[in-house]
């Protein structure tokens, strides 16, 4: 039997070794069950309460449906997930690939565990949540802290009087708080953000957690209170509940809520306070000639909107965000004013020299033509059908030993069972041949289980893979060219690229671009065996259902080209 271990810690445990002393545990139960540990697989300080954004529960899925272990063994169903939903996910794609889910608290998981459990740690999580935001109003109104440490401010460490540690003390950092006026005054006298930003930065001037300054974490956001800008907490006022957080069910991540005012919970803290009432309501004034200003500018935008209808709608969503990365400083480039890619550092507070910008359209279709032209090409695809048949023959000889083995017990078996048998019919009977009969008929079942659940060997090469991906990539090209098939057509070339390098070329104005990619997606891609709509001649056929995999098989090699 071979068997994955899986193990988990988060914030709740607050001890990394705690992965270890689970492993440990899950090898000794292996040991004494002589099973086999095909792998191991972790997520180290992330939260239970979703699945979705684990990498190490994600390559366990993957890796037993492609029949790498027998069966999932971790310490206890909380571990692997506390949330109801993607407990029964996960236990419903295991059991789909044949693989069980044994933990040392609950043994064999079934239906009755995955509802009963489910319900249960949900009922935890709603639970600790309740409990730890009422303690985190309790300290926010008596003035302390209610998470998070300000710009500015420095934690006070004392004890109590029964000699415990007080937290959620702070007190005015003098040199963090000039800064902060610093800040507040050039603002008011116009100077924006990404200008105060790059002067900050220019003179050495750490940014909070010792990060570079930018020009998001002076403006912020007003509604909700963030940025340096628009901290209550330097006029003595502690803010707490203003927004929430609810996490999206598709990705996992945690999204921002605004709460209504009235849940607001608002402590006057004067001896905390760091810039003074006429400072703070120049720069309100400020903020609101420039939402003025932004009104009039989006109210003339959706003018020029209504006077072009026809081509806002044909304008495509950008298909490479969060893709693109800039060579100088390996940030990210995203989308700026006028539909052109630029450099995030570059433009948010001035630390990467790299301005040179590209449009959309012209990065999209230097990527088409990339994919289309180098990663079809055919020693392309000699390389990936190499790779794939060396994977596939190894895995076909691990299957036929395995098999071979089994088989040969078998036969081993029934011979004793038949002469056991016969020494019954010759009229010899004694009490132990009853036990070791029944030892041997479970044996004789566990070969024969073990037998009809091997997996198939697979077929060596795929030799149409050239024109099956070059078709492909012709459907994939005409289908982004259509509002209807859009959302599906990028989703598959995303799966197709790990990254896109931009860095300055070197004549004026010129900016190259290097495409990173995966041999071992591309193939998996190709290669898996979808259904399309009826209609095989319309835009985005056979794209249903293609693999977004980003993982690599064994002797795979990442893929590099200009663009």
């Amino acid at each position: 039997m071979r068997v994955a271990l899986y193990a988990r810690y988060s914030s709740d445990q607050q001890r990394a070794a705690s992965i270890e002393d689970q492993f440990r545990l899950c090898r000794e139960h292996a040991a004494r069950e002589d099973w086999e540990i095909a792998g191991t697989y972790q997520d180290a300080g992330i939260s239970g309460a979703s699945q979705i954004l684990r990498p190490g529960i994600q390559k366990l899925v993957r890796d037993a449906q492609c029949g790498l272990f027998q069966l999932v063994l971790a310490e206890a169903l909380d571990r692997i997930s506390r949330d109801q939903a993607d407990i029964a996910t996960l236990y419903k794609h295991l059991k789909f690939a044949g693989v069980p889910i044994v933990t040392l608290a609950e043994g064999a998981i079934s239906e009755l565990h995955v509802g009963l459990k489910g319900t249960m740690n949900a009922l935890f999580l709603g639970d600790l949540a309740m409990r730890t935001r009422r303690g985190l109003r309790g300290r926010v109104e008596l003035g302390k802290s209610g998470g998070g440490l300000c710009y500015g401010y420095r934690v006070v460490r004392r004890l109590g009087e029964r000699g415990e540690q007080v937290k959620g003390d702070r007190e005015i950092d003098t040199a963090q708080a000039e800064v902060v006026r610093r800040i507040y005054r050039e603002f008011a006298a116009g100077i924006s953000p990404r200008a105060i930003a790059k002067k900050l930065n220019d003179q050495g001037i750490s940014g909070p957690a010792g990060k570079l300054w930018n020009d998001t974490t002076i403006r912020g956001h007003v509604r909700r209170g963030t940025g340096i800008i628009n901290n209550e907490l330097y006029v003595g006022r502690l803010m707490w509940n203003r927004q929430r957080y609810v996490k999206d069910p598709a990705t996992g991540k945690r999204v921002s809520r605004l709460n209504p005012e009235s849940e607001w919970i608002v402590t006057d803290v004067p001896e905390l306070r760091i810039v003074g009432d006429e400072l703070w309501q120049a720069v309100k004034a400020r903020q609101s000639e420039i939402a003025d200003r932004l009104v009039n500018l989006t109210e003339a935008a959706q003018a020029h909107h209504q006077r072009n209808r026809l081509n806002s709608a044909r304008r495509p969503k950008s298909l490479l965000s969060g893709l693109v990365f800039c060579g100088c400083c390996e940030g990210p480039y995203s989308l700026r004013s006028v539909d052109r890619f630029a450099c995030s550092s570059h433009t948010s507070n001035g630390s990467c020299p790299n301005k040179r910008t590209i449009a959309r359209s012209e990065l999209e279709q230097r990527v088409l033509a990339g994919l289309k032209n180098r990663m079809m090409a055919p020693e392309a695809a000699a390389v990936a059908m190499r790779a794939y048949a060396e994977e596939t023959n190894r895995l076909n000889r691990e299957r036929r030993a395995n098999a071979d083995g089994w088989n040969a017990e078998l036969v081993k078996v029934e011979k004793q069972i038949r002469s056991i048998i016969e020494a019954i019919k010759a009229g010899m009977f004694h009490v132990s041949m009853k036990a070791e009969m029944d030892a041997l008929e479970a044996r004789k079942a566990d070969l024969t289980n073990q037998l009809a659940a091997a997996p198939q060997d697979k077929p060596d090469l795929l030799p149409s893979i050239s024109s099956l991906y070059a078709r492909k990539v012709a459907q994939l090209t005409e289908a982004l060219n259509h509002p209807d098939d859009r959302p599906q057509a990028a989703a598959a070339l995303r799966s197709l690229i790990e990254k896109i390098v931009l860095t300055p070329g070197a004549k004026r104005g010129e900016i190259d671009a290097t495409l990173y990619g995966e041999l071992g997606t591309i193939l998996n891609w190709t290669k898996r065996q979808v259904v399309g709509p009826a209609n095989k001649n319309t835009p985005g056929a056979g794209l249903t259902g293609v693999s977004l995999s980003m993982v690599a098989g064994t002797g795979f090699e990442p893929v590099t080209f200009r663009l």
